[in-house]
């Protein structure tokens, strides 16, 4: 034979493209290298047609049987999207690109679908956008939570005035730096590790997974991932006295942090969204939204990992506040926490829904938030008005404006010092994907959602840390 038979010459015969295409062409090319090609082909032909009658042949039994045996096997079934799928309500249309919306048209066309809505800081993500907010009927999208599970937003306000942080900034960066831990993968060792029950969670336990990521859970307890992840020190200003917090009239010192549930939720997402997409087969351009039953072993696995994660998060903030506090001194006189990139159960419309807030806040009636800024732009601690065209949501922040491939490229580290020194901020870290030219002006996206939020105070950052490697987060 003059050359040996391919792929193709098996593809034109009538083989498909799986397992057996390969074992015929490594059976031919070793048994029948010395045949006429085409007296092979149509043998080959032969055989594909009716493996049946080839079950008894010595060289060809084992192949005839299994073709037979991929023919049989259960086809994996696509799960059609909704044609006629309903709308769903956008807040600062104008300034969200195309890329997000076209992502919440296909996330509204699953057929679990109930409601959606895109917030005003809405870019393009990973199967639903960010930004985006999907009710579900008894099904859960791993990416239609994220991959920082349980990432959020933490404030404490302090009694501490203006003027003695203005007059210690360097006592208040030493501490910044000395209780803070930055960066994809950095954790602590021996006895810098801080305990907190979360870690004696039983659910720890229920699969091999999770009990193998405790070790990692514990490492990384009080510290802070990469990218816009930070801890920062700013004033907060309330314009009137605010009677749920118990805080007069005035301006005081606050911590503020981001953070999600590091390593622990990071390889919690890429493990359920793989297996999410083994088992619901979705048309490619929605296959990052595949989801879980509620009902099924794996859907109620994830349920119980993402509930850990986010607590988990909400530790880690913990931590760092109480190390913070006790550093600098001072009484808390109230902690504000929200939570994004989780999925809650929510009656919607008098029925019960997987509510899935991808960069995004729960913003109910009287739900107190914190929507930040950038590092230079304010933040807003608020109060949910519980708006249900909005699926009770809000805002996370002010979003990108800029990817951090296209930050990186077009911000030069001069611009960057500039814009730092005009806004009187001193920032620790952080790489020019950062940038606060990177993200939207927070005012107009708040602008935007003044049916969703009230303004509680006004968060000014003045000393900002950040992971020093920029874009690698967790």
């Amino acid at each position: 034979m003059e050359r040996l038979i391919t792929g193709t010459d098996l593809l034109n015969i009538g083989f498909k493209e799986n397992a057996v295409l390969g074992m015929t062409l490594d059976l031919v090319n070793r048994k029948y290298a010395s045949q006429d090609k085409e007296e092979v082909l149509v043998l080959l032909k032969n055989l594909n047609d009716a493996p049946e009658s080839f079950l008894e042949d010595e060289a060809l039994g084992n192949l005839a049987q299994a073709i037979i045996d991929e023919a049989n096997k259960p086809k994996d079934e696509v799960i059609p999207l909704v044609e006629n799928a309903n709308g769903y309500t956008i807040y600062g249309e104008q300034n969200i690109e195309e890329g997000a919306k076209d992502q919440m048209k296909v996330a509204m066309k699953l057929p679990v679908t109930v409601a959606g809505s895109l917030m005003p800081d809405a870019h393009q993500g990973y199967g639903l956008p960010i930004g985006g907010v999907l009710a579900a009927k008894n099904a859960i999208i791993p990416y239609g939570v994220g991959v920082d599970i349980g990432c959020r937003m933490a404030l404490s306000i302090y009694d501490i005035p203006e003027s003695f942080f203005m007059e210690n900034q360097a006592k208040f960066k030493r501490e910044l730096i000395a209780q803070s831990k930055f960066g994809a993968g950095q954790g602590f060792k021996g006895k810098e590790k801080a305990n907190h029950d979360v870690l004696d969670r039983d659910e720890f336990n229920i699969n091999p997974l999770l009990k193998n990521l405790k070790d990692k859970a514990w490492s990384q307890l009080g510290t802070s991932g990469g990218g816009n992840h930070f801890v920062e020190f700013g004033i907060i200003e309330f314009e009137q006295r605010d009677e749920v917090l118990n805080i007069d009239k005035g301006r005081y010192l606050a911590l503020l942090t981001h953070s999600g549930s590091r390593g622990l939720g990071g390889i919690v997402a890429g493990y359920y969204t793989k297996l999410a997409k083994s088992i619901c087969k979705l048309p490619r351009e929605a296959e990052n939204l595949a989801y879980l039953d509620m009902n099924s072993q794996e859907g109620m696995e994830y349920w119980i990992a993402m509930n850990l994660a986010g607590d988990y998060a909400s530790a880690c903030h913990q931590v760092i506040h109480d190390k913070m506090t006790r550093a600098v001194g001072g009484k808390v006189l109230a902690k504000v926490e929200n939570r994004h990139n989780f999925a809650w159960k929510e009656i919607l419309n008098g029925e019960e829904v997987i509510v899935h807030r991808k960069g995004a806040t729960p913003a109910g009636k009287g739900v107190m938030g914190i929507i930040p800024g950038s590092m230079t732009a304010p933040g807003f601690l608020v109060r949910g008005k519980g708006e249900e065209n909005a699926i009770n949501s809000a805002s996370h922040g002010a979003g990108r404006l800029m990817s951090r491939t296209q930050a990186i490229k077009n911000v030069t580290r001069d611009d960057m010092r500039q814009v730092l020194k005009d806004h009187g901020v001193t920032l620790i870290g952080a790489g020019k994907d950062e940038a606060p030219m990177a993200y939207k002006d927070i005012n107009t996206v708040m602008a935007s959602q003044k049916d969703l939020v009230d303004v509680v105070a006004k968060f000014t950052p003045k000393m900002v840390r950040m992971a020093d490697d920029g874009s690698r987060e967790d």
